[in-house]
């Protein structure tokens, strides 16, 4: 079934009065007090009618508790001090009754009105669909795609996506690893797979994702990213196929961060990747080894 499709029966829907399903909309922020209420704004204007938006403020030591008042039909969770994105994400889809959780960055917008319509509308009439990629524009790539088929894929985006609460509960939701950041969409994605659950990707379907540098630190971030993707290459890839996935992983990180300038940030990640090893190891749960080929060849399809 086509995107325009999927618009027309969810407008055929509200006017019949379909029982629709509960939305909620979760936007972590930390010290992005001038971008926050873009994304915010974006979310409210959003023509679900059965649609929740929750700001976590994880920690902010800038101005962001004061736009609280801006949004009065937003809810609004302060933390005092930060835990951390993965936490506040995982917090917001334990601490609610909806059906649905849509992870939304706070540098991030919708384009339309009708985004969050039709990847539910598209979600309910795939049961076993466990997770919607929302078609991701940024600063890099702001070309955008026309609508088009929805289509399987291997993993979301972290700025723009939305879950179905159930099949999260089913695998156990986000499972942190020893960096702050990086890899956690992806182990949860193979996860979703690995219990036969679906992904699906709306080309089409755009979220705007600015990528700011407010309160980001690029090498901070390689660093932490190094970490996890090895520690999600040594907790779900199988015998034998781990013996060639984490040389492989290794050389290509090795790569990147040489062209990019951020070999020092590399050599860190892999310190402490391996500092933690031995615990990373313990938590060690691989997927069956089809699962990961699937994903695999599902990552190397250009959308």
């Amino acid at each position: 079934m086509t995107i325009s499709t999927l618009a027309q029966n969810r407008v055929n829907h509200q006017a019949a009065g379909h029982n629709m399903e509960q939305v909620l909309v979760g936007i972590v922020t930390r010290n992005r007090c001038g971008v926050l209420p873009k994304a915010v704004e974006s979310a409210v204007r959003q023509r679900y009618p059965r649609l929740r938006v929750a700001v976590l403020d994880d920690g902010s030591e800038d101005e962001t508790p004061h736009l609280r008042s801006r949004y009065p039909a937003v809810r609004w969770i302060r933390w005092e001090e930060s835990k951390g994105y993965l936490e506040a994400r995982n917090h917001l889809m334990r601490d609610d009754d909806a059906d649905f959780y849509l992870s939304l960055d706070d540098d991030a917008w919708f384009i339309s009105d009708d985004e969050i319509g039709i990847a539910v509308q598209h979600m309910e009439m795939n049961p076993r669909l466990a997770a919607v990629a929302f078609d991701v524009l940024s600063p890099d790539r702001a070309k955008p795609n026309p609508r088009a088929q929805p289509r399987p894929t291997h993993a979301f985006i972290g700025c723009g996506h939305i879950l179905r609460l159930s099949a999260v509960r089913d695998c156990g939701f986000y499972v942190p690893g020893p960096g702050y950041y990086g890899s956690e969409e992806t182990d949860l994605c193979i996860r979703l797979l690995d219990r036969n659950w679906e992904i699906h990707f709306l080309p089409g379907v755009h979220i705007w994702h600015d990528k700011t540098t407010v309160a980001r630190d690029v090498s901070a971030q390689h660093r932490s990213g190094v970490c996890n993707d090895l520690a999600f290459a040594a907790r779900r890839c199988p015998f034998p196929l781990i013996l060639g996935i984490m040389p492989l992983k290794l050389m290509n990180h090795l790569r990147f961060s040489t062209r990019n300038h951020l070999l020092k940030s590399c050599f860190e990640g892999l310190g402490l990747f391996f500092t933690h090893a031995l615990n990373i190891w313990r938590s060690r749960n691989p997927v069956r080894a089809s699962t990961f080929l699937a994903f695999v060849r599902r990552s190397h399809k250009i959308r």
